[in-house]
């Protein structure tokens, strides 16, 4: 039986990319990423924000690419696979950790901060990681056809 393992995390970043690299040479990046939820209290009826902090390790180019655009507060797509292990504390407390090991990754938002100017002017194009190349439309015979359209 095929089984999934897949995230997708749309959130804040709570603090800027840790980068280092492994002696072989991989880089290894490390980013916390915020995601909130708001829900009515029923005893009090007001409003309760519900915020989940999510611990992201991206690897190799995908790595580098964080460590150089990702900024604290900024809004980040996020799809990896969740990765469980287990670690003991230095007061010998066995603790639990859960990981999302990113397989791609998008900047949302403008560019402020990336060495544009901020507001107005063009929407700012997201940088993608690990985009798949873009289809080719299959030829269906219309294709010449743009000049002959009466309208």
């Amino acid at each position: 039986m095929a089984s999934v393992n897949k995230v997708i995390l749309v959130g804040n970043c709570g603090r800027d990319p840790e980068v280092r690299y492994l002696p072989s040479g991989q880089a290894v990046a490390n980013v916390s990423v915020a995601t909130s939820s708001r829900r009515k209290d029923r005893n009090t009826g007001e409003m309760v924000e519900d915020t989940q902090w999510h611990r992201v390790t991206f690897y190799d180019r995908l790595a580098e690419i964080a460590g150089e655009y990702v900024k604290k507060g900024r809004p980040i797509y996020v799809e990896g696979r969740l990765k469980y292990g287990k670690y003991t504390d230095q007061s010998g407390v066995e603790r639990n950790t859960v990981d999302i090991i990113a397989t791609e990754m998008q900047l949302l938002g403008g560019r402020e901060g990336m060495g544009a100017p901020s507001g107005g002017g063009a929407p700012a194009r997201p940088a993608a990681a690990s985009a798949p190349p873009p289809v080719k439309p299959a030829a269906t015979g219309f294709d010449d056809m743009d000049d002959d359209i009466p309208f």
